[in-house]
């Protein structure tokens, strides 16, 4: 059966009705929410598609030689043309290595996308106008690839919405589990 994983094969009729759930690791499968494992192995699968697309849709507006992580950070620099503090980055991103996202500021600042400055014992990050520019390139191709697949697709805005919600939900409960499991 490969991936797939049949509820009614592991558990009794009296626990839960019989239906079918794709699942990456059957093993994990709990008999209080099969549903949870269903759910994380479509984040897997989603995470790498939508990584998947930005660095493609990243290339398609002119810059080949970015990863997914770079792709976030710059969208996330630009974001409401402010300036942002690393920490502050990171926290929003739900970012824990630090390591990385300077790593990625920093191929950034060579590319010449983003700049900074340091104010006080901050360093503020920023987009340059040709780091807008690029997020102009990305949105426009966004717009074309993506954004029309989904209008034809007749996916409810009102659906996508319920589910940011939803996964902003689990965020928490993630985190709140990550920290639990650390103190094991």
């Amino acid at each position: 059966m490969g991936l797939l994983y049949l509820r009614i094969l592991v558990y009794p009729l009296s626990v839960m009705t019989p239906s079918l759930n794709i699942v990456s690791s059957s093993h994990l499968v709990s008999e209080h929410s099969a549903e949870l494992s269903e759910f994380e192995f479509g984040l897997m699968v989603v995470n790498n598609a939508f990584n998947r697309w930005m660095v493609r849709c990243m290339a398609a507006a002119g810059e080949k030689d970015m990863t997914a992580m770079d792709v976030s950070l710059l969208h996330h620099v630009n974001h409401r043309g402010r300036k942002k503090k690393l920490a502050d980055i990171c926290f929003v991103l739900n970012i824990e290595d630090t390591h990385v996202v300077s790593y990625a500021l920093k191929k950034l600042l060579r590319a010449g996308y983003v700049a900074n400055e340091k104010v006080g014992k901050e360093v503020l990050f920023f987009t340059t106008p040709a780091g807008m520019m690029l997020c102009e390139r990305y949105r426009e191709v966004r717009e074309r690839c993506l954004i029309g697949a989904l209008v034809e697709s007749g996916t409810a805005n009102a659906d996508i919405g319920d589910t940011a919600q939803l996964l902003r939900v689990l965020s928490g409960l993630y985190d709140q589990a990550a920290r639990a499991g650390a103190s094991l």
